[in-house]
């Protein structure tokens, strides 16, 4: 599996800088490519389409969420996959009747768990492979 994530390219959004800093370490410790950003709008000027496997996005950050984060950048790649992080729970109707579209099934609560984190990203990645 090592050589398999060594080859996936990760973008991680999350207003707490000290949340993107532990990302970064756990992620590329276990073989992932990553890039963080504090600030969706920096985020969202930087996305590359096509470029990024997964993405992991802080619902609640400020300026603009997660969900809506996500709008503009499938505006740019419409098969970008995502994941949705978030220490608040989560209402899979109200989610679905908001973004029909919307993967509700990748919602990861925080507090997470590094060894689990790595496990649900390698489930998004390569379970449809």
């Amino acid at each position: 599996m090592q050589s398999k994530q060594a080859s996936r390219r990760l973008m991680a959004v999350d207003d707490e800088a000290d949340i993107t800093f532990t990302l970064k370490k756990v992620l590329e410790q276990s073989g992932f490519l990553l890039d963080v950003f504090n600030d969706p709008q920096t985020a969202l000027i930087n996305f590359k389409p096509d470029y990024y496997d997964l993405i992991l996005l802080e619902i609640m950050m400020p300026q603009m969420n997660g969900f809506e984060l996500y709008q503009e950048i499938k505006k740019k790649d419409k098969n970008v996959k995502a994941c949705f992080v978030t220490a608040y729970e989560v209402y899979y109707e109200s989610l679905k009747k908001e973004f029909p579209k919307l993967n509700a099934e990748c919602i990861i609560s925080k507090p997470v768990d590094t060894d689990d984190l790595v496990k649900r990203i390698n489930k998004e990645l390569f379970e449809l492979e």
